[in-house]
């Protein structure tokens, strides 16, 4: 039998762990250990060898996600950074766009810069769009700038010259320059790091990369030590935000490609099963202890980009936090979880989050110490939880300690009883999750009432059924495992890197020979990645290109041949963009000529083939001795049955409403939902009523 592979995702309350064992997938869910996250890490790996009785040199494959790159940034606590810039361009970072996201409120302001203007210093160089040397590097603006490293306490520097993406080689001798004065110091240079045109989200990137390194790095060295005194001796491979597995030397050297690896795996698995079921049109809907992510998947595939935007700071707004230009599955991510906290503002408004209680304090409910009120208070006093079996049995919740956090919070404050409080708790959180999912599915065009909802994470299976309703979904989608759905789409991700280059090209003057060169040098970078972690394992390719009508702002992604390129291909350059143009915008600008800025290839291992789900005979549900009483939106107090989900077999149909309870989450059955377990054990929920 092959060996075990075990995958880890690290959130801001729980750390999930899956282990693949042939067919079988046992899971695991530990409070994350903030200030040491590789502590938890370690005790939920030994737990779950335990349970499978099975020895570190068993385990072919470890596959880590996590958010602590993005919670770095958010919480300022990356490394201590200078910038080095052309010289002219020290207030890139503060200049941004130069507009307002939010044009008619004089407050509004963006976060301020991970690097303050005194530690971005200037040298003298210049380079041309086309790479060539205005102005020579001077060597000694940048010697001058050594002491300053020493003096100031530098512990990463990121480089960002003026065209670099051109050509690095300014760049390049700067580093040197620094390396050899101070040889293990981080640097980051932006031609390696987003070796694309537009400067300010170049040098955000680069900027970001820089802050995150020393502590990612630190953190991934200790974990990979630690498990090789265990006994370890297989790979360790890390999630990238795009879906993507890489090598841990890759992650170390570019962290700000794992920002959103934990989501990602969420998106992978509900692509996985979207093709299972052989769902046209989906949308993952993931909620977890401290966030909730949306993400839209069309004929099995999410939607990705190039662009990402992290620590948001003024409603969620577009432009009010950090840009990232990294390679990243598109979706919708909000501060709506298990542990975000409700609280009664100024002006007598219920809210509910961003803020979490996370795993330290906990919600009020843990009895950890946590005296705010959480949607997991909530959901406890609505009875859709047993506080006896609560994360397997490993914790008991306490509703005395919920009760009181939410009467002295929320209903004192508002003067309304506790039931009504409780009730609006969940109503807020579940309409929070409702409105992003509108305004994204709004933004890609897309229509979410013919969709099939794929619910997982230790929430979403609580909160699903009521958020169909909102969204006019008929269908919700429950896989195995769902309470660790990420941990389990990361034991899907197939081994891949992105490289993209900016190299202006208008189509009517396409070189196909320049075209085919620098694929064949982003190439090379690629599979030279991906064959570390997959050496003589056969690899696929993708190409794509960023392209425009000539003057406007903005690309879009047009899916390119995998094969050497003819100067006549220019006419299928443009037949690409103009069928991907018309099924974004309905039409096309037929007056002006198209140009591409950016070119990326994508080397990855072949992903497993999916079977389609069996077909399976109905079955009548088992009887259930225990029933609860649970607060349903919209029927009132019900009295709903109690099943465990490991006794349904596939063809189960029962009606709601309905508790099913496993180990790690629990699915709601609301009134007028029907249940239905196919032949792959997923829960599938069937609305009945078209009540909001």
């Amino acid at each position: 039998m092959a060996k075990a592979r075990i995958a880890v995702d690290i959130g801001g309350t729980f750390t999930d762990f899956a282990l693949q064992r042939g067919d079988e997938i046992l899971s695991a869910k530990v409070l994350t250990t903030p200030s040491k996250p590789e502590d938890g890490v370690l005790a939920g790996i030994e737990s779950l060898l335990a349970d499978a009785a099975l020895a570190p040199q068993e385990v072919g494959l470890i596959i880590h996600g996590t958010t602590l790159a993005t919670n770095a940034i958010i919480e300022r606590k990356g490394a201590k950074t200078a910038l080095i810039v052309t010289e002219g361009h020290r207030d890139t970072l503060e200049m941004a766009y130069e507009n307002r996201f939010a044009q008619y409120d004089i407050l509004a302001d963006r976060p301020a810069p991970l690097v303050p203007r005194a530690r971005r210093w200037p040298v003298r160089e210049r380079l041309a769009w086309t790479g060539e040397a205005l102005l020579p590097l001077q060597e000694e603006s940048v010697e001058a700038l050594l002491p300053r490293i020493a003096d100031e306490g530098i512990e990463a520097v990121a480089i960002g010259l003026l065209h670099a993406y051109a050509d690095p080689r300014h760049e390049r001798r700067v580093a040197e320059i620094i390396k050899g004065a101070y040889p293990d110091l981080p640097l980051s240079l932006s031609g390696e790091v987003c070796p694309e045109i537009r400067e300010y989200d170049r040098l955000s990137t680069t900027v970001a990369n820089a802050y995150v390194q020393p502590l990612m790095a630190r953190y991934l060295r200790v974990l990979n030590t630690a498990l090789a005194e265990r006994g370890f001796t297989c790979p360790f491979f890390l999630i990238t935000s795009a879906g993507g597995l890489t090598t841990l030397e890759t992650g170390m050297r570019l962290p700000i490609r794992l920002v959103e690896s934990g989501p990602a795996g969420g998106a992978i698995l509900a692509s996985r099963i979207a093709r299972q079921c052989a769902l046209d049109q989906a949308v993952s809907f993931d909620m977890g202890g401290t966030t909730a992510k949306i993400c839209l998947i069309d004929d099995g595939e999410p939607l990705v980009s190039r662009t990402f935007e992290v620590d948001r700071q003024y409603r969620y707004m577009k432009g009010s936090g950090f840009p990232l230009k990294v390679p990243v599955i598109e979706m919708v991510e909000i501060g709506a979880g298990g542990g975000s906290i409700a609280a009664v503002d100024s002006v007598g408004r219920l809210s509910i989050g961003p803020r979490s209680a996370g795993a330290d304090p906990g919600p009020a409910c843990y009895g950890t110490g946590g005296d705010e009120p959480t949607v997991t208070d909530a959901d406890l006093l609505m009875g859709r939880l047993d506080p006896e079996r609560f994360a397997g049995g490993k914790m008991t919740l306490r509703g005395d300690r919920a009760a009181e956090a939410v009467e002295g919070r929320v209903a004192g404050p508002l003067g309304i009883p506790l039931e009504e409080a409780v009730y609006g708790i969940g109503e807020m959180v579940d309409e929070s999750m409702a409105g992003a999912a509108r305004v994204h599915a709004i933004e890609w065009g897309k229509d979410l009432a013919k969709r099939t909802m794929i619910a997982f994470g230790g929430a979403a299976p609580l909160h699903a059924a009521r958020l169909a309703q909102k969204l006019d979904i008929d269908k919700v989608i429950i896989p195995t495992k769902a309470g660790v759905g990420s941990a389990v789409g990361f034991l899907a991700a197939p081994i891949a890197f992105e490289v993209v280059r900016s190299r202006y090209v208008p189509l009517e003057s396409f070189d196909a020979q320049a075209a085919n060169a620098l694929f064949d040098e982003m190439r090379a970078e690629a599979s030279s990645i991906v064959a570390e972690g997959a050496p003589g394992e056969r690899l696929v390719e993708r190409r794509a290109a960023s392209m425009r009508y000539m003057g406007q702002g903005h690309e879009i992604i047009v899916e390119l041949p995998v094969r050497p390129l003819r100067d006549e291909d220019a006419l299928v350059l443009k037949q690409a963009f103009e069928t991907a143009y018309r099924y974004l915008y309905g039409r096309l600008i037929e007056s002006l000529e198209i140009e591409a800025l950016s070119w990326s290839l994508t080397v990855s291992t072949e992903p497993p083939e999916v079977a389609p789900t069996p077909k399976t005979a109905d079955l009548p549900a088992p009887s259930s001795p225990l029933a609860r009483e649970v607060r349903d939106p919209l029927a009132g107090t019900v009295r709903m049955a109690l099943y465990e989900r490991a006794a349904l077999a596939p063809g189960t149909c029962l009606q709601g409403p309905a508790l099913v309870i496993e180990s790690e989450t629990t699915t709601v059955v609301p009134v007028g939902f029907d249940l239905r377990v196919d032949g792959l054990g997923y829960l599938e929920l069937s609305r009945k009523d078209r009540v909001r």
